[in-house]
């Protein structure tokens, strides 16, 4: 078949790991590489100087005619640039949230079916065996779960540059929340009912109206709980800054990554997505109160990095697209993700709880 003509917008972090998942495979061509700074030139001789390079994406969309858009910018471009590519007849990859706002999300959604082309959302732990079995395993505790989750980041350098563009439209909660979320919706297959969330604005060098600290609370109706966390700054602590546990009725199950968890990685894209190892604990107790069972580590062979993910991920675009797979569910469940992780954010700006 012939090969899928791609525009990758977005020369940063994720915009990097994609453009060389699609730069090692057969089945993408890479038609040009948009950025508004120096992104595209740096990946560009990254990946042999071999591609076309654009400062405006409305350009690049033009001229190249591609036939997929790779959307890997801010948050606030999401919606705009993937309406754009699908009026111009592209599949779509973008990465998460899919939009600044639900009713953009539901846009997006939209016009991919409006014309009926594939839309892809970036949620890398999906395709991650570990987080799959992490998954799986808190499915088994029994009901109701408790989800403990957070992901802090004592950003400085260039990550503290990144992170200060991404509050310019979205607080932390919101940008890395989404991910974690998603996982709570899976794990409990239930409907979230209500959320409350508090945040701090720990410096000046974020817009005054953003906050660089959060945590949120969400309740099932299954009586299920979780909370996440979220900061960003070179004032974050990185004690405890990588917690990843479920609580059920009949146990635990923990993700314990040891090397990723250590002082100096919690702003490293590369371990966000480390697992290493799954600690299960069965609560099962006999007439003297011991366990019954020993703790049981659960070490998978499949321990993919981070780009590899990636890679991951846009094998299972190419599926998307070639084999016409039907991925309404995923979208909704993109949607919902977002909605949720947004009426945190309302709830830490009006103080009350939300209702959803």
């Amino acid at each position: 078949m012939d090969k899928i003509k791609i525009l990758v917008a977005g020369c940063g972090n994720m915009g990097t790991s994609h453009a060389k998942a699609y730069h090692s495979m057969s089945e993408f061509e890479i038609c040009g590489l948009v950025s508004t700074g120096n992104s595209k030139e740096v990946l560009n001789t990254a990946l042999g100087g071999l591609y076309p390079l654009y400062s405006s994406y409305e350009d690049a969309l033009s001229q190249t005619k591609p036939d997929a858009v790779c959307i890997a910018t801010y948050p606030d471009t999401h919606e705009d640039y993937a309406l754009k590519a699908f009026q111009a007849g592209c599949h779509v990859f973008i990465e998460k949230p899919l939009a600044d706002t639900v009713i953009g999300a539901e846009r997006v959604v939209a016009a991919a079916n409006q014309y009926n082309r594939k839309l892809v959302v970036g949620y890398i732990l999906r395709y991650h065996p570990s987080w799959e079995q992490f998954i799986k395993e808190g499915r088994q505790l029994g009901k109701p779960l408790v989800m403990r989750m957070n992901l802090n980041q004592q950003s400085h350098g260039y990550m503290w540059k990144v992170h200060q563009n991404l509050m310019k439209s979205l607080s932390p909660i919101v940008d890395c929340g989404v991910h974690y979320i998603d996982v709570m919706c899976q794990m409990t297959d239930a409907k979230p009912i209500q959320v409350s969330a508090v945040g701090a604005r720990l410096t000046d060098d974020i817009p005054a109206e953003n906050y660089n600290y959060g945590q949120l609370q969400i309740r099932f109706d299954d009586g299920s709980v979780g909370w996440y966390e979220a900061g960003w700054g070179p004032m974050i602590s990185e004690t405890a800054f990588f917690i990843k546990d479920v609580i059920g009725p009949k146990g635990s199950v923990s993700i314990v990554a040891k090397e990723a968890s250590k002082a100096g990685k919690s702003d490293a894209v590369e371990s966000h997505t480390k697992t290493e190892s799954l600690k299960v604990h069965r609560a099962e107790i006999n007439e003297d109160y011991h366990f019954v069972h020993e703790d049981r580590w659960i070490d998978l062979q499949d321990e993919p990095n981070h780009q590899e993910l990636c890679n991951r991920e846009q094998l299972f675009f190419l599926e998307a697209i070639r084999q016409d797979l039907d991925l309404t569910k995923a979208n909704l469940d993109a949607v919902n993700s977002l909605r949720i992780a947004l009426a945190c954010d309302e709830s830490v700006r009006t103080g009350e709880i939300v209702r959803l």
